[in-house]
Parts: structure tokens; C-alpha cells; sequence
């Protein structure tokens, strides 16, 4: 410790350190005060003043330090001077030099939990929708307004670079962001864990809307490739594919199977750091591309057969071309089949290395790892564990299941029938012939042991079976996936509810310590740090910053609830973010719409039961009474649609068709003066909700009750302020629990209602015939109103409405309709409105996806944090030092 008398010749010494930026900076402050402050000062002091100006290229994080990497990487990585380099170019450079900062705790994460021997997550999922990485990270490191200000000295435009990347194709929806919200909160509360998923070559698509319809363009997000990945070539495992089983019997006069394959795929690894907030904890992301283990063939080649030289290149390649490919055909349904197995493989293969490399062995590969099923897309590898542990490792079956089945845990993310995954028995064995067998054992073992516990209800080992034989034989893989884990859960109060009562009841009824709750949640960071500066600057202002991390502090801002001035603050903010998203409307739509109005949206994947079609037959009731009453006493309403139909659904694609052709009726109608106004955003990806989450004033969330599991971008919009108009569904029942009755939009008939109404014979016509709104929405629809006088473009919509209407669009109508004009009376007020979204806003903090992680850590996975400390540069011991025993083998 210095004398306090020497507190002059630190604090000068310490000005002369701030003020230099330069490389030489060290050595000049040894040669002019080096001598003075190591007669006055200890060595340490010296050490820790001269290494504060030798901050490295690649770790440092002042703004000059930064502006030197930034050129490095344009340089040296990119191979660009100024005069020559594009937006593209500049973009990497500036990726680059946050990735390098990224991999510092990347290392000291891998090394931390290598010596530590940590207990892992591993979260296997199909789809991880992470969004742009470059913004994310900079705020994670809390460099953002450094960079800025280092941009600006270089002459960039940090927020232009931005929009420079390229969104990462790897999900379609609330399943992915899930994912991606979750891989952010294990990081952030320092939770060792691994996500594991597929490398796609090429995303869902590119949406594009010609003359109204969806058009569906190659997403070819990795055009110019990714900054932000690491390919593992050393990290390939073999996957196996088709062919048949031998029996044999092996050196202890044991019968076994041997798999005889006629293919085998190599799967390659691909790593992406994920960063925590302001920690030094950067998980892995390990996706797996496919590639032919013999990608030419030479001989082929030589006697002119040109294509079959690459054939398997071809083949193998296939299977991460694209995610979720269309699959209405058996050759689409076999590909589904390809990726799934494809990555879980991989990645059993790559836990079962890495524990055996660790010194350990596979009996305490439950005790080492915990492996959590993101729904039933990689429930396949509960057989293909108990494969590689019984047919590669030699282990008995009884000790096989043990360790699986405390292995595995199982989130369900659906009701609907159609999304509970079934595999047709052929085709599954044709694809997987020794994984059949091993379902087929594992289903015998399992129903014997129901047999002996229930030997009265015969009927019960049906309803129990993994195999459905109710007609062709289907693979039940929720069955499986519920068999084969430890822990199964909903992810909303009322999904978990349905699941114990309806869709998994018997299994309840078996093992009812094996269910439990797990409401979804979003990450702030996000979903409001991120993508709405003007907001969080607001609350932060007012509150402090520890909402960031500490989501239920939000509550603080009820105090502020009704005060008039933060009201005032409050609704500055979010206009800020509607002109914002009218700026970016005008720019690439050519469309004016008005930011005084209310946004009103729906942005989420188009499905039946999410009934976008609702909301758009409510506005061509709101069109009808305008075009009845210009005059009607209606405050201005911008509705805003986005969201992708997937390829193959037809009646998800008429429907988007059918908003984009109100939109055109409505918005070229001078007779309702400009009072709502209709648009579809191409294109709803992560970046898309960025901008359009903070802007909503109303957030429609009108799935049929019962059938949504939870939501998140119901969580997404109320975090933003927007007011919800939803049924009592998914986590809306939650939100309103939550933010209070009074400051939601309730309509519609609840999931008891539903059932009982269907049960009772439900029929739509009744309604049409008793509300002449209805009525005149649906016979609008029959002539050919609203598209041309061509009575055939909505012919199945009417026959879905008239005659089915499976999702009960016709018997809410009116309660919708209803709930429509209490938002239009509660915006009037503006003093209301702020403190229903100030409230909405101070309540959210349950629905932070760090909640929903601890509540695994603990209630599941029994995993503990392992704080990584990163280790200060020190110039003296950058260089590489390998100690002969670490040296690798040739």
C-alpha cells in the first residue's frame, strides 16, 4: 500500500496514464516517471498504472484501443484499406473486434468449467432464433457508446453497421426465440451449459408479399458469411443412416443387434459464443453441419460421371440445407426425420466424448449432465442414448435406462394434436431400423410394468403405448419423450393444466412427481434494453438499472403510476418509437401511416388458432359501421399485421392474402378518412420485432382459449407497454393475474366454454344468422368484396367459417367487437392509457426468462452458477507457453 504522502505522484501519474492512448504508451511512462514512482511506489502499483495504458488489440476495451482493432480487422482480417472496403466489409471489421473480446471469456469459460468439472445443461432444440449477434454483445460487454464514440473517430456510423448484418436463420418462432431468450439468461446467471442444435445453410425463407400473396425467397443469411461462429473440423462425429440390423452373439454368449448402415453423414461442429450481461460467463453454442465423409469421388469423376462424382456430397449436404422442410411428401417427412436425428447424435456422441475425456465414465453421465428436450424434435435421442450406450459402450440395458432416463427432461410446447410429432413405423424404420427395435423394447418394458401396477384396465396400456395402433402405427414421441425423462413441464399455468388433464392425463396419473410448471419469459436485455432505448432510458432514469438483471424491480415505477409529469415522460417515449416505426414504414413500404393513432398489432406465425382472421374481420366491421357513419366517433386505429405461413399451409397463406386485401380496400377508401388504416410487415424476424414490440400501443393475443401453450410475444409487447387484448389463454392468464384485471382487454369464451360448447354440438351458422355484423363480414367475403368481385379467392374461408370453425371464430365475434370499443374509449383518456401501460410495464418482472431459468435450475436440472473471473492481460505472460504433458500427440 502507498503512503498517503504519495497520493500527488499517483494521481499524477494516473493523468499521464488516462491521457495516452498510443501503443508506445507503456514504454514512454517507464522512461519519464518509471524511476520516480519505483523509489516511491511498490512494484504492483507501477505494474497495475503501466498495464492500464497497454490495454491488448484484441481484449481492450477503451475507444482508442477499439479504433486500432477495428483497422486491424479491416486489414489483416477482412484484407481492405479505406478506399476499397464496403458497408459489408467495415461490418465484419467492427464484428471481429467484438468477437475477439467475446472469445477472452469464452476461454476462461471453457477452462473454468474444465477444471471445475461443473454439472451442464445441455439444451437441444431445433431451432435457435438468436437474432443479430452484434448490438446484443456490445451491450452484454457494455461497450455500446464506446464503440459509438469509436465509430465516430474512425468516421463509421455504428447504428448503419448494424443493420449491415445478416440475420441468423436457425428458427421460425416462439419456439427458437425461446431458446435463444433462455441460452442469454443461462449465461447471464452463469449457469454452465452447452445449446445444441443444427447449422441451417438456409433459414425457413425470405417472406416477400407480390399482388397480396406470401412469396417464399431463399433466406441466404450466411451469403457472406459469419463472423461470429468457430467450425470445429476436429469436432466431427459419424452419424448413420437406413440400411438393417444383424443379430449376433457377442464374447459372453450375450445376444445383440448390430446396425448395418447404408449411409453414414459426418457432422461437423460449429461454435458461437453467448455472452452474459456484464458477466465474464460466454456459453457455447454447438451446431452441427452435415457433410459427406467422402465428398468426391474421384474415379466417378474420371470416367465423366460428373454429377454421381459429388452425389454424396449432395446427399449428406441436404440434410442442414434448410430448415423445417416442407413435409407434406414421404421424402419431406423422411428429411424432418434426417435433421432431427442428425443433431442429436451429434451431440450425444459429443457428451459421451467429452465425459470420457474428463476422466470419467458413462455411469455418471446423468450426475454430469442434464439434457432438456426444447419439445419433441430431439426426442429421439432418448433411443439413440440407450443405442450408443448399449451397441457402442457395452453397457447392460437395465444400467443403459438408469442412466437415460435421469438423463433427459421434457418440455412440452403444445396441445394441438396435429403439433404432438407422430413417425409413421415405416418410414422410421426404414430410416432408423435399430432404433425402432430399441423403441419397440423400451415400449414393452414400460407397458409390462403399467400391467403389473393396473392389472384391471386393459385399456389403459393403449392409451399408454408409444406405438399408436389405432389404424396405421405411428410413433407417439411426446409419449416417448415423457417415458424416457425425468421431469416433464408445461410452459404456462393453463398448458400444464391441460397436459395433466387431457393430453399426457394417464402419465399424470403414473408419475405425478414427474410434471411440473414452467411459465415462459423473454429476455429484457432484449426485448427492452435493446430495442427500446428510449424507454428504458426513461425507467432507468427514474429507477436505476438493476431492472436490467433483477426484472421484479420494475415494480419500483408503480409509485410513479400517477404522476402526471412521468406520464407525460412515459408517453414521449413511446411516441418516439411509433415515429420511428413510421420512418421505417415510409422507407421501405412507401406507406404513410399516422404515429397520434393507435398501433394496434399482431405480429406472431400465422396459424388458424392464433385467428389473425379474427382481427381481420373485425376491421371490416369497424369498416362497415365507417362506411355507415363517416362521422362515427372513432379514435384513428393503425392495425399491423406481420408473420410467416409455412410453405405448405394453405389456408395460414389465403389468410394473409385476405389482410393485404383488406388493407387495399381500406386504405384507398376516402370515405373513412384515413381512421384505420391496414399494413402487413414482410418478413417478421428478430429484427422486425425490435422495431415493432416498443411501438404497439394494443397487443392482440385472441388465440381460441385452450389452445395456445404460452406466448412469449404476448410477455414481449406488455414489456413494452403495450395493452393486451386477449382470452384467458396461454400466459395471457398470467399477464392479466399479473398487471391487474382492470389493465387488460378481456373478451371471449374461456377453455371450459370451448369444451363445453363443442360438446353441446357447436354451430357457427347460429351465430351468423343472429348478428347481422357477422353476418354482413362473411357475405362481404362470399361476393367478392374485398377481392376484385372474385366470389372463389375466400370460397374456403366462408365454407371454414360456415361449417367447421374449428378455432370458434363466430362465437367470440362479438365479445371481440365489444372489447374493441373499451380500448377505444380507454385511449380517449390519455391519463388512463399511461398508467395502464406504466403498470403493465411494473409488472412484468415474472416473466423474465432469468425467472424462468432459475426456477430449472432448481425445480429440474440441480445445477448450481460457476462465477468465471477473467484474468487481467498481462503483457509479460501473453506469450504461449505449452507444458510438454498438454502437448498434443502427432
Amino acid at each position: 500500500m502507498a503512503d498517503p504522502s504519495q497520493k500527488g505522484i499517483v494521481d499524477e501519474v494516473s493523468n499521464k496514464v488516462a491521457a495516452k492512448v498510443s501503443a508506445d504508451v507503456g514504454k514512454e511512462v517507464e522512461k519519464q516517471v518509471g524511476a520516480e514512482i519505483s523509489s516511491q511506489l511498490t512494484d504492483k502499483v507501477t505494474k497495475a498504472l503501466i498495464r492500464e495504458v497497454i490495454e491488448d488489440d484484441r481484449t481492450g476495451l477503451d475507444a482508442a484501443t477499439l479504433r486500432r482493432a477495428i483497422a486491424d480487422n479491416l486489414y489483416y482480417v477482412q484484407g481492405k484499406f479505406p478506399g476499397i472496403a464496403t458497408l459489408n466489409d467495415y461490418y465484419m471489421a467492427l464484428a471481429y473486434t467484438v468477437r475477439d473480446r467475446l472469445l477472452q471469456r469464452w476461454i476462461n469459460t471453457i477452462e473454468k468449467y474444465h477444471t471445475k468439472d461443473a454439472r451442464m445443461v445441455g439444451y437441444m432444440s431445433a431451432e435457435f432464433l438468436l437474432g443479430p449477434h452484434l448490438q446484443n454483445n456490445l451491450i452484454n460487454l457494455g461497450i455500446l457508446e464506446t464503440l459509438d464514440q469509436a465509430c465516430k473517430e474512425s468516421g463509421l456510423d455504428m447504428n448503419t453497421l448494424i443493420e449491415v448484418e445478416e440475420e441468423p436463420g436457425l428458427g421460425n418462432g416462439g419456439l427458437g426465440r425461446l431458446a435463444a431468450c433462455y441460452m442469454d439468461s443461462l449465461a447471464t446467471l452463469e449457469i454452465p451449459a452447452i445449446g445444441y442444435g443444427v447449422r441451417y445453410e438456409f433459414g425457413l425463407f425470405d417472406q416477400t408479399i407480390k399482388d397480396g400473396w406470401q412469396v417464399e425467397v431463399t433466406d441466404k443469411w450466411l451469403n457472406y458469411g459469419n463472423p461470429w461462429e468457430i467450425r470445429r473440423p476436429e469436432v466431427t462425429f459419424q452419424v448413420p443412416f437406413g440400411g438393417h440390423t444383424e443379430t449376433y452373439t457377442d464374447e459372453k454368449g450375450e445376444l445383440r443387434s448390430k446396425w448395418v448402415p447404408s449411409r453414414v453423414v459426418n457432422g461437423v461442429a460449429y461454435d458461437t459464443p453467448i455472452l452474459g450481461y456484464k458477466v465474464d460467463t460466454a456459453n457455447t453454442l454447438r451446431l452441427w453441419k452435415a457433410e459427406a465423409t467422402e465428398s468426391f469421388d474421384f474415379q466417378a469423376f474420371n470416367v465423366g460421371n460428373y454429377i454421381g462424382a459429388v452425389q454424396e456430397k449432395v446427399f449428406s449436404e441436404n440434410i442442414t440445407k434448410v430448415l423445417y422442410p416442407n413435409d407434406d411428401s414421404w421424402e419431406g417427412k423422411q428429411l424432418r426425420l434426417k435433421q432431427q436425428y442428425f443433431f442429436v447424435s451429434c451431440s450425444l456422441q459429443d457428451i459421451i466424448y467429452t465425459q470420457l475425456r474428463r476422466g470419467d465414465t458413462l455411469d455418471n453421465l446423468h450426475k454430469n449432465y442434464t439434457l432438456q428436450l426444447n419439445d419433441t424434435h430431439p426426442s429421439i435421442g432418448i433411443p439413440e442414448l440407450m443405442r450408443l450406450l448399449v451397441d457402442e459402450h457395452d453397457i447392460q440395458w437395465d444400467q443403459a435406462w438408469s442412466i437415460t432416463s435421469q438423463t433427459f427432461a421434457y418440455t412440452n410446447h403444445t396441445i394441438l394434436p396435429e403439433a404432438l410429432e407422430r413417425w409413421s413405423v415405416p418410414l422410421f424404420k426404414d430410416l432408423l431400423p435399430r432404433h425402432i427395435e430399441i423403441i419397440y423394447e423400451i415400449n414393452r418394458r414400460f407397458l409390462a410394468e403399467v400391467a403389473v401396477r393396473f392389472p384391471n384396465d386393459k385399456d389403459l396400456l393403449g392409451r399408454l403405448s408409444i406405438i399408436d395402433e389405432s389404424g396405421d402405427k405411428f410413433i407417439r414421441m411426446a409419449y416417448l419423450a415423457t417415458i424416457g425423462s425425468y421431469s416433464v413441464n408445461g410452459v404456462a399455468a393453463l398448458h400444464t393444466e391441460l397436459l395433466e388433464k387431457y393430453v399426457l392425463q394417464d402419465f399424470y396419473k403414473l408419475n405425478p412427481e414427474k410434471f411440473s410448471n414452467k411459465t415462459n419469459g423473454v429476455t429484457p436485455r432484449r426485448w427492452l434494453l435493446l430495442s427500446n432505448p428510449p424507454l428504458s432510458k426513461l425507467i432507468s432514469d427514474k429507477i436505476g438499472t438493476t431492472w436490467i438483471t433483477q426484472l421484479d424491480d420494475l415494480k419500483k415505477l408503480i409509485p410513479l403510476a400517477d404522476d402526471k409529469e412521468f406520464q407525460k415522460q412515459w408517453m414521449e417515449a413511446k411516441f418516439a418509437v411509433k415515429k420511428r416505426l413510421s420512418l421505417y414504414v415510409k422507407e421501405n413500404l412507401n406507406l404513410d401511416i399516422d404515429p397520434t393513432s393507435i398501433f394496434d398489432v399482431q405480429v406472431k406465425r400465422i396459424h388458424e388458432y392464433k385467428r389473425q382472421l379474427l382481427n381481420a374481420m373485425q376491421i371490416m366491421a369497424f369498416y362497415n359501421r365507417l362506411k355507415k357513419n363517416p362521422n362515427l366517433d372513432m379514435t384513428p386505429r393503425t392495425f399491423i399485421f406481420g408473420g410467416k405461413a409455412a410453405p405448405g399451409y394453405v389456408m395460414a397463406k389465403l389468410i394473409i392474402k385476405l389482410i393485404n386485401s383488406v388493407a387495399e380496400v381500406v386504405n384507398n377508401d376516402k370515405d373513412i378518412n384515413g381512421k384505420i388504416k391496414v399494413i402487413f410487415l414482410p418478413d417478421y424476424n428478430v429484427r422486425f420485432g425490435q422495431r415493432v414490440y416498443p411501438a404497439a400501443d394494443v397487443s392482440e393475443q385472441v388465440s381460441t382459449a385452450g389452445k395456445e401453450a404460452s406466448g412469449t410475444g404476448n410477455m414481449k409487447f406488455a414489456l413494452n407497454g403495450a395493452l393486451t387484448v386477449g382470452t384467458l389463454d396461454g400466459a395471457n392468464i398470467e399477464i392479466r393475474e399479473q398487471v391487474g384485471e382492470e389493465n387488460f382487454f378481456l373478451f371471449g369464451l374461456h377453455t371450459n366454454q370451448v369444451l363445453a360448447l363443442k360438446e353441446q354440438g357447436y354451430n357457427p351458422r347460429e351465430y351468423y344468422q343472429n348478428n347481422s355484423e357477422l353476418k354482413m363480414v362473411i357475405d362481404q367475403l362470399a361476393s367478392g368484396y374485398f377481392s376484385h368481385g372474385d366470389t372463389n379467392v375466400f370460397k374456403p374461408i366462408v365454407d371454414s367459417l360456415m361449417n367447421h370453425d374449428e378455432y370458434m371464430l363466430c362465437a367470440d365475434f362479438q365479445s371481440y367487437l365489444d372489447c374493441q370499443d373499451q380500448v377505444d374509449i380507454a385511449y380517449k383518456d390519455k391519463s388512463r392509457w399511461a398508467k395502464m401501460s406504466i403498470l403493465n410495464v411494473a409488472n412484468m418482472g415474472k416473466f423474465s426468462s432469468d425467472r424462468s431459468i432459475r426456477e430449472y435450475c432448481e425445480g429440474i436440472w440441480k445445477v448450481q452458477p460457476v462465477v468465471v473471473d477473467l484474468k487481467d492481460y498481462d503483457q509479460q505472460a501473453a506469450g504461449l507457453t505449452v507444458r510438454p504433458e498438454e502437448l498434443p500427440k502427432a
